[in-house]
């Protein structure tokens, strides 16, 4: 199976940011039929040197798509990976509509919680296979993508999934395991996509809140504190939801907070929101506030640092 879909089936990686470029270097090595989505100055310098990876876990790798390519101007095709922040998305399946068929699988490689069901309405066929990724990793100012830490893994899967759907995740498995992508076929997808929402609703939250790293964060008793509280609201919104999160799952949040994360370790909503980008603050901090408001739960915390990026993104 591997061997003839890497070789076979056309695959496209939509958004070559620090999660797709990753995704995209890794997949050229073993897929034949590779399109990336880019336009602009990175399609240039893909054109020109390569798809280029600096990995801490996997080397120096440099690949060459078979071809490069505007989201409008893609072929139809049988796998994508979608990887474009939040607030692209509806956009971006407006854009490869086209290049969808009932028969292709989707892979939205995102943050937040709703990119693979916001996938399934806005085009209405194909599979979604919804999915998260544990990664640190960034575009430069080159367009290579520079990945860090000896860790890069994924879960995918389909929530009550049926033999189809099974079918087209093992598809996905195979695609990633032809190209050394770490992962792991998650038993419930939407726990393992709230975990990781949770953690990044404190971690991104907190350190964009105060731009501060990790370890200033955990040096500062109220600060960790608010770092605990931002993660206790936002399991409660799950558990509110249905959600079968566990307290193991929350200790080990805290605990990796506490005792795993990099000193020095930044988000990526601090990044965008210091370099006067965009940023998915809606994502990680809007969505979960409303839930919460709307489910009678007190968001105090989480209320308090979302108003206040608001105000610090408005300048």
């Amino acid at each position: 199976m591997e061997f003839d879909i890497c070789k076979e089936k056309k695959i496209a990686v939509v958004g070559i940011g620090g999660v797709g470029g990753y995704l995209a270097a890794m997949l050229g090595r073993s897929c034949s039929h590779l399109t990336l989505a880019a336009r602009g100055e990175r399609k240039d310098a893909i054109l020109k040197d390569g798809m280029i990876l600096h990995s801490d876990y996997k080397g120096e790798i440099t690949v060459r798509p078979e071809s490069v390519a505007e989201v409008s101007e893609l072929d139809q095709q049988d796998y994508i990976f979608v990887c474009v922040k939040n607030y692209s998305l509806e956009e971006v399946c407006r854009d490869m509509a086209h290049a969808v068929t009932d028969n292709t699988v989707i892979i939205p490689v995102m943050n937040g919680v709703d990119p693979g069901q916001r996938i399934r309405t806005a085009l209405n066929k194909g599979t979604v296979v919804d999915s998260l990724i544990y990664i640190v990793a960034f575009a430069n100012d080159d367009y290579s993508i520079t990945q860090r830490g000896r860790y890069a893994n994924l879960r995918i899967g389909i929530m009550n999934a049926s033999e189809n759907e099974k079918k087209k995740v093992e598809e996905v498995s195979a695609i990633l395991a032809a190209a050394d992508i770490d992962h792991v076929v998650a038993e419930n997808i939407e726990v393992e996509i709230w975990r990781k929402y949770i953690t990044n609703c404190a971690f991104n939250v907190a350190t964009a809140y105060y731009d501060n790293t990790a370890a200033q964060l955990r040096s500062d008793p109220k600060k960790a504190k608010e770092y605990e509280a931002l993660v206790q609201e936002a399991w409660q919104v799950a558990l509110a939801k249905g959600v079968k999160v566990e307290q193991k799952h929350i200790h080990k949040i805290i605990q990796r907070f506490y005792h795993e994360l990099d000193d020095e370790a930044t988000s990526s909503l601090q990044r965008d929101i210091r370099a006067g980008k965009t940023a998915e603050l809606d994502t990680f901090s809007g969505y979960v506030v409303r839930e919460g408001k709307r489910l009678g739960l007190d968001m105090v915390i989480s209320e308090k640092m979302y108003e206040g990026l608001k105000r610090k993104i408005s300048g």
